[in-house]
C-alpha cells in the first residue's frame, strides 16, 4: 500500500517514516512524500485548529496524488504567551525564518517569565481521494482525525542538535533533557506526534 506524508519538510518526513516503519504491521507500506511530487500544490493553512488544516492538507493531496494520505498539524502552546505561538508555530516569527529565528523570539517573549509550562499539539489526519461513485464522495466521509499531546516545559537556551523547530528548548515531563537530546527512538515514543501517529495508524 503506498501512503503518501502531506509535506515538504524534510525532518518531519524523516521522523514520521521511522515511526511507521517501526510498526511491524505496517512494513508493506510504501511511504511518498511531496518530494515525489513535486507539482503538488501549496496548501493554504487557514483554518482555525490544527485539525481543521490537517484535514485540509490531507484531502487536498490525497485527490491530487489519487493516493491515501496522511497530513499532520502542529504546534508548541506556551502558558505565558497564552497559548501561542499554537497554529502559527510556523510562521510566528515571520515567513521562511529559521528553527533558531523562532526560538530567538521565544525565548525573548518568555524572558524573565516563571511559569515555563508549555505543551506540544499535533492533528494527524488520514483520507482517501475523492471517488465520486461511493460513500467518500464527501470530505466528512473519508478523512479522519487524531489528536496527540505532550506536556513539558521551556529551558532558557536550545540545547540539542536533533530534531527540529522547537525541538532543542523543550524538555518533556519526566525528563530532564530536551526532544533535541533525547534521540529518535524515545522522542518517537512520548512526542505528540507519536501519539497521534500511533493513533492514526490503526485508521489504516
Amino acid at each position: 500500500m503506498k501512503l503518501v506524508l502531506a509535506t515538504r519538510n524534510l525532518g518531519k518526513v524523516k521522523e514520521l517514516t521511522a515511526m511507521i516503519s517501526a510498526e511491524r504491521r505496517h512494513k508493506d507500506v510504501q511511504i511518498l512524500s511531496l518530494q515525489d511530487f513535486p507539482d503538488a500544490p501549496d496548501v493554504v493553512e487557514d483554518g482555525d485548529t490544527y485539525q481543521a488544516n490537517a484535514s485540509k492538507k490531507a484531502t487536498v493531496i490525497a485527490d491530487f496524488t489519487g493516493l491515501r494520505t496522511l497530513a499532520d498539524d502542529a504546534g508548541l502552546e506556551v502558558n505565558a504567551l497564552k497559548g501561542a505561538p499554537g497554529i502559527h508555530s510556523k510562521r510566528w516569527a515571520g515567513d521562511d525564518v529559521t528553527d533558531d529565528v523562532r526560538i530567538q523570539k521565544l525565548l525573548e517573549a518568555i524572558e524573565g517569565v516563571t511559569d515555563r509550562g508549555a505543551r506540544f499539539v499535533a492533528a494527524i489526519a488520514l483520507a482517501d481521494p475523492k471517488k465520486t461513485h461511493n460513500n467518500y464522495s464527501h470530505k466528512s466521509d473519508r478523512v479522519q482525525v487524531v489528536i496527540g499531546r505532550c506536556e513539558g516545559h521551556i529551558i532558557n537556551e536550545p540545547i540539542g542538535d536533533s530534531g527540529f523547530g522547537y525541538d532543542p528548548i523543550f524538555v518533556p515531563v519526566g525528563f530532564d533533557k530536551t526532544f533535541a537530546e533525547l534521540g529518535e527512538e524515545i522522542k518517537n515514543r512520548i512526542s505528540h506526534r507519536g501519539k497521534a501517529l500511533r493513533s492514526a495508524l490503526k485508521l489504516l
